[in-house]
């Protein structure tokens, strides 16, 4: 009977119990919920400039280069692409410290060390800083090319009926994508710009996802292609290294990473306003999206009329002088830096974003690249007379695999072209503004750096047809990697110096402190009787001034001058394996 009573009262309590503990998995659950949405907002904030710089590292050049890689060694370089990967993934962090700590870009940086030296000032500025500007914009003209080679290439892939030189032509419409997108380097984060980026780069790793799953990889010895072999330093194996080294780190991103890391990503409008209930409610999103759309459609209203045409047409190419408030900053001396709390804001998660993007989205291309080359080619039943080329590519897997996986093939290679093409012209306007303090509309920039791109591709698209801009588009590699140690080297030096990096933070005496100081008032009478401590006035008085440091630490400089030795070494073996005519 005691059991029986026992049991009663078990499952009489257990209503009452019932209430409190449904109570609290609700609470728990709205706390998961709410922290989950914290999480992914404040991911979301900070996501965007890491996709945008990777799309540097998976251009068509790329493509060219590790097919080669691939189809003429197998799974063996796929170290080389690691490393190169690193490699990349370090520098692109320096760029992004520099532009989180100091509000500005590598090309300004270039202007304040070398424009106004107290000493031999045109000789600095002649010598040094325009050089340097005219191999900032060789580099931009040669990412251009590669761009638009591989689109056009793409293009005549696409449409077999279009001749090589029209496809070359056609690319240059791609300046209308920069009329539909804001301005990404006004200041403020353009996100449907990262949006559009993004769409393009996962269009690129859908794409090749599909295509190596039906090449039949023999994943185990894929695998071990990543660790060192002695193939890679052969006298083949090592020029064809140095060639994946040179065209995985390229010198614009460099510059537009670190512009893109000056931007606030977290505005005070999003801190205050946005809360979680506001984006679970249905009909607040509604309502948002209904607000955002008759926003667009009275936008496009207003601009049809003659005025804001006008405007418009103004705005897309315009040229001047770049408008600075107040006196001109002429050194580092006089320059602030940002604040302690925007650099603790977003120095982290500006690294975090470069690492992932650069390791889960270039690096898994780049590799997937070299993958498909080396079971198609190297293992499969592809030609082996010489390194495969971006058409080699697409007539084998479009026989081997079918049509559908070509096209995929011809896709990805339009969207890595295109989307490298938009940042390419991003990255020019932040060398003009930076170097010569001289503003151009990204459409007009657009136009002039394509226009000199266009003329030797449609003379040899016409001349030589497919080999020889297979051939252009190699070289125009081989250029980025001869400017590479010229925009690495002052990177360097400026996240080195603590000058540069180094940001001034505002310290006030803490309670010990202030007890510290009235017991030696009253133990030395006469000295500091008069200040009274509670005063906030006396406070401000007191407060100083100390410099935290944000340079790179010994590692990080010892291991960066080496990969900067490395890649000279590399140039030079380069440039010395071209004058003997011994390429292979």
């Amino acid at each position: 009977m005691a059991g029986v009573s026992f049991l009663a009262a078990s499952s009489g309590s257990s209503p009452a119990d019932a209430q409190p503990s449904g109570s609290r998995l609700s609470n728990v659950a709205e706390r998961a919920r709410t922290g989950a949405y914290a999480v992914l907002k404040h991911i979301a904030k900070h996501t965007g400039a890491g996709i945008v710089c990777s799309v540097a590292y998976f251009d068509p050049g790329n493509w060219g280069v590790d097919l080669q890689a691939g189809s003429e060694f197998g799974y063996k370089l796929l170290f080389v692409v690691l490393l190169a990967g690193l490699i990349a993934v370090y520098m692109q962090c320096m760029a992004s410290r520099l532009g989180v700590v100091t509000g500005l870009d590598l090309a300004a940086h270039c202007r304040l060390l070398l424009h106004d030296r107290p000493k031999h000032t045109r000789l600095w500025r002649w010598g040094v800083l325009y050089p340097l500007y005219v191999l900032s914009e060789v580099a931009i003209i040669a990412t251009d090319l590669a761009e638009l080679l591989g689109s056009a290439i793409a293009l005549t892939l696409l449409f077999p009926a279009l001749p090589l030189y029209a496809g070359v032509i056609l690319t240059a419409l791609d300046v209308l994508f920069l009329l539909a997108v804001k301005d990404p380097l006004s200041g403020q984060r353009a996100q449907f710009f990262e949006i559009l980026i993004g769409v393009l780069v996962f269009t690129v790793l859908i794409c090749m996802g599909v295509i190596v799953s039906k090449a039949g990889v023999h994943w185990g010895d894929a695998f071990d292609g990543f660790i060192p072999s002695s193939d890679v330093v052969s006298p083949g194996g090592l020029y064809t290294s140095i060639g994946i080294l040179g065209a995985t780190v390229m010198p614009h991103s460099l510059f537009l990473g670190s512009a893109l890391s000056t931007q606030e990503r977290e505005t005070e409008e999003e801190t205050i306003s946005e809360k979680p209930e506001a984006w679970t409610s249905s009909s607040t999103l509604a309502s948002t999206l209904a607000e955002k759309t008759r926003s667009m459609v009275s936008n496009f209203k207003a601009g049809l009329n003659k005025d804001s045409l006008i405007r418009s047409v103004k705005q897309a190419f315009h040229m001047g002088r770049v408008h600075e408030e107040g006196r001109p900053v002429k050194n580092h001396a006089e320059h602030e830096n940002h604040s302690v709390d925007f650099v603790s804001r977003h120095l982290t998660h500006g690294v975090v974003d470069m690492v992932v993007s650069l390791l889960g989205l270039a690096l898994v291309i780049n590799a997937l690249i070299v993958i498909l080359a080396s079971s198609v080619f190297f293992y499969g039943s592809g030609p082996s007379d010489g390194p495969a080329t971006l058409f080699d590519a697409y007539d084998l897997l479009a026989s081997r695999l079918g049509t559908v996986v070509g096209t995929l093939f011809a896709l990805a290679l339009l969207a890595a072209g295109q989307s490298s093409s938009i940042v390419a012209t991003l990255a020019g306007q932040v060398i003009s503004e930076g170097f010569i303090r001289w503003k151009v509309s990204p459409m007009l920039r657009r136009l002039l750096t394509r226009c000199l791109g266009l003329i030797p591709s449609v003379v040899v698209a016409a001349a030589l047809g497919r080999g020889g801009v297979s051939t252009l588009l190699i070289i125009s590699q081989d250029v980025l990697s001869v400017v590479l140690p010229f925009i690495v080297f002052p990177l360097l030096w400026l996240c080195s110096s603590k000058q540069v990096m180094s940001v001034k933070r505002t310290v006030r005496p803490s309670m010990h402190e202030k007890t510290l100081s009235q017991s030696s008032t009253d133990s030395a009478p006469g000295t500091w009787s008069d200040i009274d401590v509670s005063d906030p006035l006396t406070l401000d008085v007191e407060a100083g001034e100390e410099t935290v440091d944000f340079s790179i630490g010994i590692v990080s400089k010892v291991f960066g001058w080496l990969m900067w030795i490395l890649i000279v070494l590399a140039n030079g073996y380069v440039i010395i394996t071209l004058a003997l005519g011994e390429d292979s």
